[in-house]
């Protein structure tokens, strides 16, 4: 499947459920399982990506079977191309890269991606690392690099996306962090 230009996500308080919606989601349209899992707390999140048109027909579809077990769920048309690398954790970053560093921690893995959109789209940062939930009791971190101004507009934008869902953790601009911070993504 080529690069996706939409993500879908679902968050769900049963696994049993999860795995049904997510059965029906995969027959219901042409889709990528980027992540599908159970994840801290004892719960089930589902992640996909596909063209619009798919992810909304499979997320439909997911949000009539899961019904009252969803926790959150999220659809993102045009998807800017650096979520989904960071989300794969595989962004590998050289010295000469790191600069600031922006982090935005929320309450839930569904809204941490709405969050690193919007800061990809709002300036000139690079995302390094999507995390979603595991390890961290549910929520969603994004952590993100570049000049001290483009991390601010970064963070200030994905934090108005958290705000608005009523999810924000933290938000936190590091101006000249230490390499060590960036020890694992050099």
């Amino acid at each position: 499947m080529a690069v996706p230009k939409s993500i879908g996500v679902i968050e769900l308080s049963s696994i049993g459920i999860g795995y049904k919606a997510q059965d029906e989601m995969l027959k219901a349209a042409s889709v990528e399982v980027l992540i599908a899992r159970t994840i801290c707390s004892g719960k089930y999140i589902i992640v996909l990506g596909g063209s619009v048109s798919d992810v909304e027909a499979a997320i439909d579809t997911g949000l009539k079977q899961a019904d009252e077990a969803v926790i959150d769920s999220l659809t993102l048309a045009n998807v800017h191309e650096s979520v989904f690398p960071a989300l794969g954790q595989s962004v590998a970053l050289s010295a000469d890269e790191v600069d600031a560093l922006g982090v935005i921690e929320t309450f839930s893995g569904t809204s941490v991606l709405a969050a690193a959109d919007a800061a990809a789209k709002a300036a000139r940062v690079t995302l390094f690392r999507i995390h979603i939930a595991m390890a961290l009791g549910g929520k969603g971190l994004c952590l993100m690099t570049g000049s001290v101004a483009n991390v601010r507009a970064g963070v200030q934008a994905g934090v108005a996306e958290a705000r608005k869902r009523g999810l924000l953790v933290s938000e936190i601009v590091i101006p000249r962090p230490s390499k060590e911070l960036f020890g694992d993504y050099l």
